[in-house]
């Protein structure tokens, strides 16, 4: 038995890994590679998977850094099943659908510009489109957290909840080679304990071989209270300045954690009551999502829908899908809160609103998610002096704000304290980091050291038998 890391091995963008038994191909995760334009395009167009030997791929969730590869690979003829959980099924269709519709959307306007300016830039064309998302749709089989499901010969699935995102999981599978048994626990994102809305993590029992994350195991995040606290500073200064605040955020999980925080701000009268937007057609349909799997929530929220109180609703909240209405909202120089995708402001309506709104410096942009490398919106996050939007460099004026504190990422205290609940009840051999960057891996690596676990950290294209 061994893994082979292809992607999000020391970073955290693309992941892939394949389980290689005597019986069995599965591919754990198929996530789209983002980072410098030509050198995605290369690295998704390619995948490093060949379809031809996959008995089963297997979805921890629904980002796109962990799915959004799945059309490319029924693009290049993998017919085989894909197992995700009921909701992240349900997101796939609405995200896969979305990041088709954005690549085309995109592709026209880039290209529209290159031939206009006469710019020295390649040409852009879609990776996927509607049909190949449809081709996953069709391959997908939802299975229910905690019940057992064999995928492959000698592989058999369980989902545990993940608490990172709708409708994450932990996969553990549990492989028996010629009657030699070994159980492999993948955290997927591992979510906090404390964040609002889901159900936390749930730690397996009975692991060898722990497949971790490790994107923050460098750092701790500040508390939720402490990060809605420091969010209201930066709302009234930007308002106070007349300007207004613009959020990149992840259409799934971390803008209904904002929708909510604001929720709270706004009840308490922590914030002055002027418009929220969020502009963002995902973000309204995954919204939608959310109310159909009250089986994630946790019981803050459960009671709170049975009181009729939607956790994503309040006054001078408005959710935009129509084009017009987005550009009205750009055009506007009054103090507002807009909340658009993409996250890591790579693509959608987010380039309009920073395009916008970036040069002024009375305006403010909050980053509340990851920052992939050689992403804009991890240029943004280290204040670069100038960045690059639709191929133009503009001048970075607008204040710029960090919170990790919204991540739905465990931080190191989290990820060592998962790692130790697992042993615990476990006879764990090993933990092997992969989705994060060097740095934040040694760092935690050593951490887990110290605490007498064996520790791999795995580089693209490495194999780890056990």
């Amino acid at each position: 038995m061994h893994l082979e890391f292809v992607g999000g091995a020391q970073t955290v963008t693309g992941s892939k890994h394949i389980l290689r038994t005597a019986n069995a191909t599965v591919l754990l995760e198929c996530g789209l590679f983002q980072g410098r334009r030509r050198e995605s395009i290369e690295r998704n167009r390619t995948l490093g998977v060949d379809v031809r030997e996959l008995d089963a791929v297997v979805l921890s969730h629904a980002h796109i850094d962990h799915s959004g590869a799945l059309p490319i690979l029924v693009k290049n003829g993998y017919t085989g099943p894909i197992y995700a959980t009921p909701a992240t099924r349900d997101l796939c269709a609405a995200l896969l659908a979305d990041a088709a519709m954005i690549q085309a959307s995109d592709a026209r306007y880039i290209n529209k510009v290159i031939e206009r300016d006469n710019a020295d830039m390649d040409f852009v064309e879609p990776l996927f489109d509607e049909t190949d998302v449809l081709g996953v749709l069709r391959q997908m089989i939802s299975v229910p957290y905690r019940r057992a499901q064999l995928i492959a010969p000698g592989i058999t699935l369980t989902f545990n909840e993940a608490g990172h995102i709708l409708g994450s999981a932990i996969p553990i599978l549990d492989i028996d080679e010629h009657g030699r048994k070994r159980r492999l626990a993948f955290t997927g994102d591992l979510g906090r304990k404390h964040a609002p809305i889901l159900r936390p993590p749930e730690p397996p029992k009975g692991v060898h071989v722990l497949l971790s994350e490790s994107t923050y195991g460098d750092r701790t995040h500040g508390s939720i209270e402490q990060m809605e606290g420091d969010l209201a500073t930066i709302i009234n200064r930007a308002v106070a300045r007349g300007g207004k605040i613009v959020i990149p955020s992840f259409a799934l999980e971390r803008a209904q954690e904002v929708i909510y925080a604001l929720k709270r701000l706004r009840g308490g009268n922590h914030i002055p009551s002027i418009p929220v937007f969020v502009d963002s057609p995902l973000t309204v349909t995954v919204t939608e999502i959310f109310k159909l799997h009250p089986e994630c929530y946790d019981r803050e929220m459960r009671e709170m829908l049975v009181r009729g109180d939607s956790p994503f609703d309040f006054a001078d909240l408005e959710y935009i899908s129509d084009k017009e209405v987005s550009k009205s909202v750009t055009a506007s120089t009054d103090s507002s809160i807009v909340i658009s995708a993409s996250g890591m402001c790579e693509a959608g309506r987010i380039l309009h609103h920073l395009k916008g709104t970036i040069e002024d410096e009375k305006n403010s942009i909050v980053i509340v998610g990851f920052q992939a490398p050689h992403t804009l919106g991890r240029r943004i996050a280290e204040r670069h002096q100038r960045v690059k939007i639709f191929g133009v460099e503009r001048n970075l004026r607008a204040e710029v704000n960090v919170l990790d504190g919204f991540s739905a990422h465990a931080d190191q205290t989290e990820l060592l304290e998962f790692a130790a609940e697992v042993s615990a009840e476990s006879e764990l051999e090993k933990i092997v980091l992969v989705h994060g960057e060097l740095p934040a891996q040694k760092v935690l690596a050593a951490k887990l050291d110290q605490h007498g676990f064996d520790v791999a950290i795995p580089k693209a294209k490495d194999r780890i038998e056990f």
